[in-house]
């Protein structure tokens, strides 16, 4: 009854729905590395609310270059856990990071350059503050002054991210994305291939800061779209032998057509009384 399976035809099709299965398993594989990577995230974003910091060269090396250079980035099993270090905050070279939103509005994220005791800096993000009441989102906020003298910051490792121009307007630097090398070009003196988001300073931040929120990644949905993935790929092989075995009960006269049934030439019923 499955000869025919061996014909170029049908030959083709198995090939077809093969590589379309096997395409379906490594989507679906793919979606699964997301779903641990994602999930790794979270627990990183979990633990570090009750972690003990590290120095901050346990999880941001050394710049080694000159000027306007960066370090290494921090290695993925850091990022978001807690770090801590000590120095000054360069108030020359603050960065304004334009287009943060927090509760529903859009301000900006004030990054300031700490300096430490070798010469390097990181990247330290204060917080969020709203713009100018009454302008427009791209009006300059006043910032709330840095701390004078030694500061000790404690905070989120987070990873540069991509893209953006950094520009200085009124004495301040501008951008869009926190871009740590393009950053880093602007400043005199080697930083850290990662920034900090402030979490505890001593002395204090000032209370016109907002914490930045830390959102979780959203594994779930590739968790999704690996079961999906996976059930396309055995719906397809299931579907070719479905379609297989109709073609071989047709040719077996297994399955004939039936006659269509003249409901017109049937008698009408006769009457209930």
């Amino acid at each position: 009854m499955y000869r025919f399976l061996l014909t170029p035809r049908w030959l083709g099709y198995l090939a077809l729905t093969l590589v379309a299965a096997a395409v379906m398993v490594f989507l679906g594989n793919w979606q699964l590395e997301r779903y641990r990577g994602r999930t790794a995230i979270n627990e990183r974003i979990d633990a570090g609310a009750t972690m003990a910091p590290a120095p901050l060269r346990d999880a941001l090396p050394a710049p080694t270059g000159g000027a306007g250079t960066t370090g290494p980035a921090p290695a993925e099993r850091v990022t978001w856990t807690l770090a801590t270090a000590t120095g000054r905050y360069d108030t020359d070279n603050i960065v304004l990071v334009r287009g943060r939103t927090a509760n529903s509005t859009v301000g900006f994220e004030v990054l300031t350059p700490l300096v430490l005791a070798d010469g390097t800096a990181v990247l330290v993000d204060r917080g969020w503050i709203p713009p100018v009441p009454g302008g427009d989102a791209t009006a300059q906020p006043s910032v709330p002054a840095a701390p004078t003298g030694d500061v000790t910051v404690t905070g989120r490792v987070v990873s540069s991210e991509s893209g953006g121009t950094v520009d200085r307007r009124n004495g301040k630097l501008e951008t869009r994305r926190i871009s740590v090398p393009r950053i880093a070009g602007q400043l005199p003196y080697p930083v850290a291939g990662g920034y900090l988001l402030l979490d505890q300073q001593t002395p204090a931040a000032d209370p016109a800061f907002q914490s930045v929120p830390i959102g979780h990644t959203n594994n779930w949905q590739n968790f999704g779209y690996v079961v999906q993935w996976w059930l396309f790929a055995g719906m397809s092989i299931v579907g070719y032998g479905w379609v297989a075995r109709r073609e071989a009960r047709r040719a077996a006269g297994l399955d004939k057509p039936r006659t269509p049934v003249d409901r017109a030439a049937e008698p009408a019923s006769s009457a209930v009384t």
